[in-house]
C-alpha cells in the first residue's frame, strides 16, 4: 500500500501542474503565468477559483514590492523636479494598485462563499478592482513614457512596474476563467 501511494502522489501533483500549465495557455503571459503560479499546485490542485486566488496574491506581492521600490526611488537626492514628480505619481498609481488588489483577493473568498445573483456582483467587483489595477500600473508606464527620465532607475522601476502590469493582467483573465466556469454551475 506504501508503494501504491508513493507512486500516486507524483501522478496528482503532475495533474495539478498540467492544470496549472493549461489554465495559463490562455492568458496574455503564460510563461510568466507558469512560472509564478506552478510552485502553488499543490494548494491550487485543480481548482479555478484557487488558481485565480494564487494570481490575485501573487500580483499583490509584486505591486507591493513595486510600490515599496519606488517609495525608496523617490527619497533618492539629485532628482530632478520631472524624475521626481514621475515618481511620485507612479507612487500613488501602485499605492493603488495595493488597495485594488488587496480588497480584490478578499472579494473573491466572498464569491466563493455565494451563489446566484451575489457570486456575480462579488466576481464583477473583482473583475473591476483587478482590471483598475492593471490600468494604474499603465498610468505608471506612461508617465515614465513621457517623464524626461534617464538611466538605471528609470529602468528599474519601469521593469518591475511592466512585471506588475503582466502577472495583474494574467490575474484578470484567470479570474474571468473562474467566473465563466463557475457562473455557469453557480446559476440560481
Amino acid at each position: 500500500a506504501a508503494t501504491a501511494t508513493a507512486i500516486a502522489a507524483p501522478t496528482g501533483t503532475s495533474s495539478y501542474k498540467n492544470f496549472v500549465k493549461s489554465s495559463c495557455g490562455t492568458v496574455g503571459y503564460p510563461k510568466l503565468c507558469v512560472q509564478l503560479l506552478a510552485v502553488h499546485a499543490s494548494k491550487i490542485k485543480q481548482s479555478p477559483q484557487q488558481l485565480a486566488r494564487a494570481a490575485l496574491a501573487v500580483s499583490l506581492a509584486r505591486a507591493q514590492s513595486t510600490k515599496d521600490f519606488v517609495a525608496r526611488a523617490a527619497k533618492f537626492r539629485g532628482l530632478k523636479a520631472r524624475e521626481y514628480a514621475a515618481i511620485k505619481d507612479c507612487l500613488e498609481e501602485m499605492d493603488d494598485s495595493v488597495d485594488l488588489l488587496a480588497n480584490s483577493g478578499k472579494e473573491l473568498k466572498r464569491a466563493g462563499a455565494s451563489k446566484g445573483q451575489d457570486f456575480q456582483w462579488h466576481v464583477s467587483n473583482v473583475q473591476t478592482w483587478v482590471s483598475a489595477a492593471s490600468t494604474d500600473a499603465t498610468t505608471c508606464l506612461d508617465g515614465y513614457a513621457s517623464a524626461a527620465l534617464d538611466g538605471r532607475l528609470k529602468t528599474s522601476i519601469r521593469s518591475r512596474v511592466l512585471n506588475v502590469e503582466q502577472v495583474t493582467s494574467n490575474a484578470l483573465a484567470l479570474v474571468n476563467q473562474y467566473a465563466s466556469k463557475a457562473g455557469s454551475s453557480n446559476a440560481p
